[in-house]
This record gives structure tokens, C-alpha cells and sequence, in this order.
């Protein structure tokens, strides 16, 4: 009897089943909130130079105000940077906007070539549209406007750091405890980045909401998948993902209810609290378990589910022998002596970890560019927020019939390719056409989503069993690298305004070419050890012939079919 029929025994999609994914899918609606929180509590208001104060213009109408003490710039927008050294009273005169006012010896003078400074006395916003933002409220502008990217940076840092940390100790403490500790700790952490009083200590917080955010994605999956059957798992695998697009679409509306960015980082945050209690509830996998000596809790475990699932009787039955042998297999492949390493050590696995790595890298780097900077469309970001998380709903469709259709790897190739080539045209679009702008990006957006979901599946294939974790484990890393990267290409926009486009566009297409040296998977059998995946890429090299479509096989960790990139 292997642990398939065993779960089967106790029930495989009964009631417990289906409370035990839905609570563990709630809270993934709320990840998308923090994982794309910046564009609004960083969003960046209408600012210019506050008036020197040893001038008294206070008496003057604002706008003439500004008119003295504030250049323009050649489109004819008020400067954000610098104001003049002295209220320039001769403009007044030249703009028909007074009376003379005794400023005709300055009246000749040519206001381009006044003497100019920088914001001294701080900055004025126009917070027509949002209360308050971290920008604001810490002046993260001109001289320190890097910072607001540096932030996310941090952010997506904490992400990587929590998925090696979370990572190691879910195998060695079990899934429970840390999904609870990530709970609590996503909850704790954007609580303090709410009330954080300087931006250091905004970051700092921000850093242990990614860290958790790690911790929460990859226990939250290893809960779901290890207490439900196969059959099942590409349409929980497909539920899951939805759950991350929806979240997009609540970001949305939350934000544009709640405007101040302290309430709003509170109110992303304070779900986890109630998430953190009721995750008490959860049981922790019987697979986990028996791979680490508690077979006794996992029969205890098992007869929980059996009774919940009303199959008290059948759950009896279940003993510390019969669970044994159930998980003979997996225990001796769980005392193998595989290592990352092994990722390199022959020529397929050498071609399929570094393409993998590419794909990986640029997908994310993409996708997290053109996410993280929704201003820059000029169009109202609670309404492209909404637009970007809707269009993955199509593209994941459009994706998963590619894939079942001409296969993984034309699917994978295509949709990074026509992402770049999107995210490239783009920059040939005039600034003024802002429709045309905004749907060459959502369609770069939707590939970029697809092209997620194609690499979760493809590479689930292409990583021979016995290194599947640690493949997966190493890819995840890259993407979250790719994440962390992103936000800094933005720096480099301050200085040449298109070449954070040309990176994000040209980065993918070259992920693309990487692409085709990986072998096909449809309809082909997962490998099992090194062997098998070395065996595999000779046969495909030397026949010309297209693999025969069969029935396609899809095994455990394949079915993160539409599972969301964090």
C-alpha cells in the first residue's frame, strides 16, 4: 500500500480537504498587497520648492507666488528641484499677472539666467489625490529619490533571505509551526512599517513582511499539496494562482478607499492576525512526519482527517506499521546524498540549470519592472492596478492550452519573447499616447504572467526527482534576485530616460533564445534520477522526429501549473 492509498483511506477530497485549502488560500489573496504595495504607499505627488521664508509673500495670491520663486521647465512645468535664489518680481510684469511693483531695474533681465537653488526649506506637495505618502512625509525626492526604489529593493531582499531561511527550517521544524511564525510575523512586521517613524526603520519592517512572505508561500504549498491526492492538485494548483490575481484586484480597491499609506500598510497587514489564529487549526503533513520519525503524530494526524472527513472507522484501521510501509520509497530517497551541486555536475543538467536560471531571472525581472512603476503610464494607478491584475486571467487560460497544445517549450519562448517585444515598442510610443502606451504594457504584463506559469510546470519536468527540491529551490532563488533588480534599473531612468525600457525589453527576448536549448516535455515522463534526464537529452538530440503525443503525465510538483511568482 503506498501513501496515495492511504490518504485515500481517510478521505482525499473530503470535507477536510476543502476547509483545510481555503483557509490556506485566504491569506494568499492578501500577499499581492504587500508584494506590489509600493505604487501606492510610495507614489510620488505633483512637488515643487517651498518659498524662501525670509521673503513675505504671503500676501500674494499662490499662484502668483509661484510664479516669483518657482522656474518652469522646458515642457512648462513647474520645477521640482530647484527655485530661484530671489523672487524674480519682473515675471509678474512680463505675465500681466500685477501692477509694477518697483522691480524695473530686474524687469530687463532674462529669467533663464537667474541665480537658481535647491529646495533648502523643503518641498510643497499637492495632495489633492492621496493624504500622505512615504515620498511626503521623509522628502524622498530629487537628491534622495533612488530611495523609494531601494526600498522595494529591500523588500524583495527579505523575500530572498526568508525563502533560504523558511526554506531549511520547514524540513527540519515541520510546515506548521513555521506558517504560523510567518503569519505572525507578516502581521507584526507591516503593523510596524505602519506606524515606522523615519524611512530606515520603514525598510527594516518591509524586510521581515518579505521574509515572512517566504515563509507563508512556500509552507502554505507544501500543506496544501502533501494532504491532497494528484488528480487533484492542477486544478487546487490553478485555484491557487487565481487567488494571487485576485489579490491584485483587492489591492486595488483598497487602496483607493484608503489613501493615507499608514492606514493602508495597516489595513494589508492586519488580516494576518486572524490568519496567525485560526492557522492553530492546521495539522501538520503526515508525509513530514514519517520522513522524520514521528510516525506516531502522523497516525494521530491521519485518524483527525479520517473522523473530519467522516470516515472515523477506516482512520482505526491505520497503524505505525502500515504507515511505515506506505512511505518506504520516500524515505530512501529522502537518505540519498544529492546535493545542489549536482545541478552542474553533468552536461544536461548543466544546459537545463542555466537556461532555467535565465528564464527564471528575466521573467521576474520583467514582470516586476513594469509593475512597480505604474506612474509612469500617466494614467490613474488604481485603474491600470486593476488592468494588470486582470489581464493574467486570460493570459494564464491562453498559456495553459499552448502548452497542452504545441508544448512547453514554444509556449515558454513565445511569451518571453513577445513580452520584450512589447516592453520595446513601447519605448518608440510617444509619451502623449497614453492608450497606446498603457496596452502595449498590459500585454507585456500578460505574457510575462503567462510566461510564470509555463516555467513552473516546464521546469517541475525538466528536474529529475531526486534533485526536484533543489532545483526548484534554486530557480525560485533567481527569480527573486530578478525581483530585487528591478526596482534599481528604475535609478538609471534619472539619468537616460530609455534605458531601464531597453534592459527590462531586451532581457527576456535573450531569456528567450535561452529557451530553445532546453528538451521538450509534453507528453513525455518525468525523470526520476540524473540518469534519466541524461539518457532523455541524447534521445532528443538524436531523433528529428517530434516526440509521439501521449497522454501527458503530470507528477507532484509539476502541478504548480498557475502558482503565482513571490
Amino acid at each position: 500500500m503506498a501513501f496515495a492509498d492511504v490518504l485515500e483511506q481517510v478521505g482525499s477530497t473530503g470535507r477536510f480537504q476543502v476547509l483545510h485549502v481555503t483557509l490556506l488560500c485566504i491569506p494568499i489573496l492578501m500577499m499581492a498587497s504587500h508584494n506590489l504595495l509600493q505604487n501606492f504607499v510610495a507614489a510620488v505627488p505633483p512637488h515643487y520648492c517651498r518659498a524662501p521664508t525670509n521673503f513675505s509673500l504671503s500676501h500674494l495670491d499662490p499662484q502668483v507666488a509661484l510664479l516669483l520663486t518657482v522656474p518652469r521647465d522646458s515642457d512648462g512645468q513647474l520645477s521640482k528641484c530647484q527655485r530661484y535664489s530671489n523672487p524674480q518680481w519682473h515675471l509678474l510684469a512680463r505675465n500681466s499677472t500685477s501692477e509694477e511693483t518697483g522691480g524695473a531695474a530686474q524687469s530687463t533681465a532674462d529669467p533663464f539666467t537667474a541665480d537658481l537653488e535647491g529646495c533648502k526649506e523643503g518641498w510643497e506637495y499637492n495632495m489633492t489625490s492621496m493624504p500622505s505618502t512615504i515620498i511626503s512625509e521623509w522628502d524622498l525626492v530629487c537628491d534622495l529619490r533612488s530611495l523609494k526604489q531601494m526600498g522595494q529593493s529591500i523588500y524583495m531582499g527579505g523575500v530572498l533571505v526568508g525563502a533560504l531561511i523558511f526554506g531549511g527550517l520547514s524540513d527540519r521544524f515541520g510546515r506548521r509551526i513555521l506558517l504560523l511564525c510567518s503569519h505572525l510575523m507578516m502581521a507584526v512586521g507591516g503593523t510596524c512599517a505602519a506606524f515606522a517613524p523615519n524611512f530606515s526603520v520603514f525598510c527594516l519592517f518591509r524586510f521581515f513582511c518579505g521574509m515572512a512572505l517566504s515563509g507563508l508561500v512556500l509552507n502554505s504549498f507544501s500543506l496544501i499539496v502533501e494532504w491532497i491526492p494528484t488528480r487533484v492538485r492542477t486544478v487546487v494548483g490553478t485555484g491557487t494562482g487565481y487567488c494571487y490575481t485576485t489579490g491584485q484586484l483587492i489591492l486595488a480597491g483598497v487602496a483607493y478607499f484608503i489613501r493615507d499609506w499608514r492606514w493602508l500598510t495597516l489595513a494589508v497587514s492586519l488580516p494576518f492576525y486572524v490568519s496567525f489564529l485560526y492557522s492553530w487549526w492546521f495539522v501538520e503533513s503526515a508525509r513530514w512526519l514519517v520522513l522524520n520519525g514521528k510516525t506516531k503524530q502522523a497516525v494521530q494526524n491521519l485518524r483527525t482527517v479520517a473522523r473530519v472527513n467522516g470516515r472515523r472507522a477506516e482512520g482505526d484501521k491505520i497503524n505505525i506499521e502500515m504507515l511505515q510501509e506506505s512511505m518506504k520509497k520516500e524515505m530512501s530517497c529522502s537518505q540519498g546524498t544529492y546535493s545542489a551541486l549536482d545541478l552542474l555536475r553533468t552536461p544536461a543538467m548543466r544546459t537545463i540549470t542555466i537556461c532555467l536560471s535565465a528564464i527564471w531571472f528575466s521573467t521576474s525581472f520583467a514582470y516586476y519592472g513594469l509593475s512597480m512603476d505604474l506612474q509612469k503610464f500617466g494614467v490613474d494607478i488604481y485603474l491600470i492596478q486593476v488592468i494588470f491584475g486582470a489581464v493574467d486571467i486570460p493570459a494564464k487560460v491562453v498559456v495553459t492550452v499552448c502548452m497542452s497544445m504545441i508544448g512547453r517549450r514554444p509556449s515558454q519562448c513565445a511569451a518571453l519573447i513577445f513580452a520584450g517585444v512589447t516592453v520595446l515598442a513601447n519605448l518608440l510610443v510617444p509619451y502623449e499616447k497614453q492608450t497606446v502606451r498603457t496596452c502595449l504594457a498590459v500585454l507585456g504584463k500578460g505574457c510575462l504572467a503567462a510566461s510564470f506559469n509555463c516555467c513552473y510546470l516546464y521546469s517541475g519536468e525538466l528536474f529529475p526527482t531526486v534533485i526536484r527540491q533543489n532545483g526548484m529551490g534554486w530557480v525560485s532563488m533567481m527569480a527573486r534576485l530578478g525581483a530585487m533588480v528591478a526596482p534599481v534599473m528604475l535609478i538609471l531612468g534619472e539619468t537616460v530616460t530609455w534605458l531601464p525600457g531597453v534592459i527590462y525589453g531586451g532581457v527576456p527576448i535573450l531569456a528567450g533564445g535561452f529557451a530553445l536549448f532546453l528538451p521538450e516535455t509534453l507528453a513525455m515522463p518525468l525523470p526520476d534520477t540524473i540518469q534519466d534526464a541524461e539518457e532523455r537529452s541524447q534521445s532528443l538530440k538524436s531523433s528529428k522526429n517530434s516526440p509521439k503525443k501521449e497522454e501527458v503525465v503530470l507528477k507532484e510538483t509539476s502541478n504548480s501549473l498557475l502558482k503565482e511568482p513571490i
